[in-house]
């Protein structure tokens, strides 16, 4: 049956549905209050950008804002304590390799990794959406594929001396996405976003910014597979 089709008959009133949205919705929640800080931070660390990153940090609160107004919409409490913990280990990594003065892991873990897994998500999420969500979704996932590019164009510029950087990042970073996708197995089921297209999706973008950056083919291919360590 088409997808489509599928859609109507999701309840979304039913307890389900409500319990499993409390803990997604949450993550988005957090996941953008996340970005808004790290935008900032990335903005006092690539100052000639800082005013660009100030605006990305912006639409990133303003994402915020608008998947709460889902939550209510639903009269659903996001689980915002569950959601933290979520984030928790990508959170540590920025915040280290910030303190570190180390921007380009810093736009990896959040410009990429955040990033295409946002990306991801979303365009998963948009055709089994509520109709109220749907519209939220769609806004915010346009704004999305905006900071994706920045993290694209600045390490495009500067690859050959990050290249090394990026490679390590990615090693200790792309298997954390992995433990968070089967985190949430269950709950995005519910939400009807099988893991699976969302690991096909998010490899789908995160190779494609890896290719726009300046890795070759084989490159992405070896780099992907540090995230399969951790399925």
């Amino acid at each position: 049956m088409p997808q489509l089709e599928a859609v109507p008959t999701i309840d979304y009133q039913s307890e389900t549905y409500k319990d499993a949205y409390s803990r997604i919705n949450a993550i988005v929640i957090e996941g953008e209050q996340e970005a808004y800080e790290n935008y900032i931070r990335l903005g006092e660390l690539i100052p000639d950008s800082q005013a660009e990153l100030i605006k990305l940090s912006k639409m990133e609160n303003r994402h915020k804002k608008g998947f709460q107004a889902c939550g209510r919409n639903l009269s659903v409490t996001p689980d915002m304590e569950f959601a933290s913990e979520y984030f928790s280990q990508l959170h540590g990594n920025f915040q280290k390799a910030a303190a570190e003065n180390k921007v380009v892991t810093c736009l990896l873990i959040q410009s990429l990794i955040i990033e295409c897994f946002a990306i991801a998500a979303y365009n998963i999420y948009i055709p089994v959406a509520d109709p109220f969500a749907r519209k939220i979704t769609e806004g915010v996932v346009k704004d999305e594929y905006t900071h994706l590019n920045f993290g694209e164009v600045w390490l495009k510029e500067h690859f050959e001396e990050s290249r090394e950087e990026l490679e390590q990042a990615n090693r200790d970073n792309l298997p954390i996405i992995w433990k968070m996708l089967n985190q949430v197995t269950e709950d995005a089921r519910t939400l009807e976003m099988p893991k699976e297209e969302l690991i096909e999706d998010f490899m789908i973008a995160y190779g494609e910014a890896l290719s726009n950056i300046g890795f070759t083919t084989r490159d992405i291919m070896r780099m992907s597979a540090y995230g399969l360590k951790a399925a």
